[in-house]
């Protein structure tokens, strides 16, 4: 940066304005972290570890094991696991090769990983042996040719596999969850098998592509983010500077967040092995399994979303189990809520650090301070080399006045060029000189702090004004009959909007439309009350948890056509 903005003089002391940025490659971060770090723990599977040693000769002959099914520099690898620790080996031995790693949730369906699939074109894919058989499903034209399976339970501490093999009728269940046998695939085990990979095979360059990682589709199909070494391996660093005081070698983190998620990768497979933390792993989150692990090795850095932070911190202040190891608290993906983070900081005695980011961008952008000075009800501060703007929503060279409401952009070395097979997103998204679109609306204050408002693209507009869902649905989550909604747009013959919103009710409330109608018209403009209220039995949202407007809107459709059908 030729200039260092102002807003860095509210760091917290002792974190720089900027980092130095990589120029290795995440694979040689991950070796050099192996080399160091050898007989410390790497990753936590139900008690069952795993050296960094181990990890390292395990990445290598994963890669060979990949070289030899013809794994090439750019090729694209798919990883379908949930947390496990295959899947961090598995995405360093793909790194390692110089090949491009495309992260997917297993949970898919085979329609929901078909648009995906056809546009990465991998020819190899690593997946939970569970879903296997959604791949294989997949059409014929996909280039997809070579599957290699993965037992997760294999990875189990030997006592856990042996209780799952004995004949009763509920761990047989448990067990048929986690693991099937499948037929035409290259087994894990196989792959491990190999000698480890040549030390003279070329290294990946700091600037190759390293992950596709696709967006959550909330508004259209979902769009790969291209994210290079030098993208990941940067937001690695800045996380490490901003969290000051963060120990290297010395660090419990919690992966609780779904490593194929941008927040779950950045946090463990990245900053986790840079900082050579030990990774306790769930492959799914339950709150039980969490505190469970509490007991036995207490959780250092807990990254998740504001229903996990409360769910844990319920159970912890019910069961009587301490939180209080947890000293940096990181929260994101959606709002904080006050009432969340004043349990969690009143149990585990350190505050939680809410921050903002998107995939397009490692994923973190903004932060708040991890000890003093945080603001709450903003994400924050602009992490370290991050520069931002905020301008007028349509006109995105014209800076709004400080204060203001205005689209945020964003630009940093975490900041990706593009989307894969996707030029017209990509012209939308990436404007002159390194700078990206969010699709955010925000304040920032005097001090640089960033107050996110709604998304550009969820905005109502009816009656020629916006209406901000975010504000509407804030209002109406006061209302004592209400323990769910959301709000959105839906066309109406004029060509405009009408505000409406679908709401989950408290158990046995009563639906009064128009009592609900009456208590927004306290509160809000008349053009932002919603014109209608449809109460559902549940709302979809996606796997952490963020409402899904387009397939809310899809749910209100099909209320009104069977309204029209039943008159």
């Amino acid at each position: 940066m030729s200039q260092i903005p102002a807003w860095t003089q509210s760091y917290q002391p002792g974190v720089a304005a900027e980092i130095e940025e990589p120029t290795e490659s995440l694979a040689a971060l991950a070796l050099k972290s192996a080399a160091e770090a050898k007989t410390l723990v790497a990753t936590d599977f139900f008690g069952r570890t795993m050296t960094y040693e181990q990890l390292g000769d395990r990445i290598i002959r994963a890669a060979e094991g990949l070289r030899k099914l013809g794994v090439r520099k750019g090729d694209r690898v798919a990883i379908v696991l949930p947390n496990c620790p295959q899947h961090i080996i598995a995405f360093y031995a793909a790194l390692r090769l110089g090949a491009i790693v495309v992260e997917h949730n297993p949970l898919y369906t085979s329609r929901e990983l078909r648009h995906m699939f056809e546009d990465h074109s991998a020819r190899v894919a690593i997946c939970w042996d569970v879903a296997v058989e959604k791949l294989q499903k997949l059409p014929v034209d996909i280039p997809l040719n070579t599957i290699v399976s993965v037992n997760m339970v294999h990875a189990f501490p030997r006592v856990k596999q042996w209780a799952l093999k004995l004949p009763v009728p509920a761990l047989r269940e448990m067990r048929d969850k986690l693991t099937t046998s499948v037929r035409g695939t290259v087994t894990w085990e196989k792959l491990l098998a190999s000698d480890p990979l040549p030390k003279n095979y070329p290294n990946p360059d700091v600037s190759d592509v390293a992950v596709i990682q696709y967006t959550s589709g909330t508004t259209s199909q979902p769009k790969g983010a291209v994210l290079t070494h030098k993208n990941l391996y940067s937001n690695a660093l800045q996380a490490q500077q901003w969290l000051h005081g963060i120990e290297t070698g010395k660090e419990v983190t919690y992966g609780v967040l779904p490593l194929f998620h941008a927040f779950g990768l950045t946090l463990v497979s990245t900053l986790g092995v840079l900082i050579q933390s030990r990774l306790v792993l769930f492959p799914t989150f339950d709150v039980t399994m969490v505190l469970d692990a509490m007991k036995r090795v207490p959780c250092t850095v807990f990254g998740a979303v504001p229903p996990i932070f409360h769910a844990v911190a319920s159970m912890s202040k019910t069961r009587h189990i301490p939180i209080t190891s947890c000293r940096f608290n990181i929260s994101g993906a959606m709002s904080l809520p006050n009432e969340t983070a004043e349990l969690w900081e009143e149990l585990s005695g350190w505050v939680v650090i809410e921050g903002y980011g998107m995939t397009e961008a490692s994923p973190v952008i903004a932060g708040n301070p991890p000890y003093e000075g945080r603001k709450i009800g903003t994400v924050g501060l602009p992490f370290p080399s991050t520069l931002v703007r905020v301008v007028e929503l349509d006109d995105t060279s014209r800076e709004v006045e400080q204060g203001q409401p205005g689209e945020l952009l964003a630009k940093g070395p975490q900041v990706f060029s593009g989307y894969w097979n996707n030029p017209a997103e990509t012209a939308y998204t990436v404007l002159d000189d390194g700078w990206i679109r969010t699709g955010d609306i925000v304040i920032q204050d005097e001090d640089g702090f960033i107050k996110v408002v709604d998304r550009v693209k969820d905005l109502i507009i009816t009656g020629g004004f916006n209406v901000s869902p975010t504000e509407v649905e804030s209002v109406l989550r006061a209302h004592p009959a209400i323990e769910d909604l959301t709000v959105v747009g839906m066309d109406n013959p004029l060509g405009a909007e009408t505000v409406v919103a679908a709401i989950v009710l408290q158990d046995g409330a009563d639906f009064d439309e128009e009592g609900l109608r009456r208590f927004c018209k306290e509160r809000l403009a008349a053009y932002k009350v919603p014109r209608k209220f449809y109460p559902v039995t549940e709302l979809p949202k996606s796997m952490l948890g963020k409402a899904l407007r387009k397939e809310v809107r899809i749910q209100i459709e099909a209320l009104n056509k069977a309204a029209e059908v039943a008159d």
